[in-house]
């Protein structure tokens, strides 16, 4: 054959440069970063207040079972949306500058021990019920454990395959 094979840096077209000669295969793509950093870091407290806020009402819906709202249901549930937000704040914060085995494990204790005691507050003051409060508090550790083990599985799998092992995210 007559032609040479073509070099790197050797001929482009006329008015081409070699970057613009590459295929779009060649180019690593990274997914849109939507929000930049203030956005995310003003989304953490707000997510956890937002999330509490909504964990505090159930716990008190739970808690009157259809009955009038009292000064002590809204003490309740006030209270568990102060420590539901307090907490998640704290996981979302010292998280991901722990282990990813850690990380996993502190999640899922935060999950099984509020969802246990939302569970828990489920129907907890009728007086037809008071007789089997020791089933009910089984019940509900036994589907804490559940739901923990289930969140663990999660979590641990996404630190895994998403984290080195010193909890430096992989991209």
């Amino acid at each position: 054959m007559s032609q040479a094979a073509p070099t790197p840096g050797g001929m482009t077209r006329p008015g081409r440069t070699p970057a613009a000669e590459r295929r779009s295969s060649d180019v690593v793509r990274r997914p849109p970063d939507v929000f930049d950093a203030r956005a995310h870091a003003i989304g953490r407290p707000v997510l956890s207040v937002a999330l509490g806020l909504v964990y505090g009402y159930w716990v008190a819906a739970n808690d009157r079972v259809g009955g009038p709202i009292t000064g002590g249901n809204l003490l309740l549930g006030f209270l568990s949306a102060l420590v539901f937000a307090v907490l998640c704040a704290t996981l979302l914060a010292l998280g991901p500058r722990m282990r990813r085995e850690v990380h996993a494990l502190l999640w899922t204790a935060f999950v099984g021990c509020a969802f246990g005691f939302l569970y828990n507050q489920h129907g907890s003051f009728i007086p037809t019920q008071s007789a089997s409060q020791s089933g009910d508090v089984s019940r509900a550790v036994l589907m804490s454990l559940l739901g923990s083990a289930a969140t663990f599985a999660t979590f641990f799998y996404r630190y895994y395959t998403r984290e080195d092992a010193f909890g430096r995210r992989v991209r």
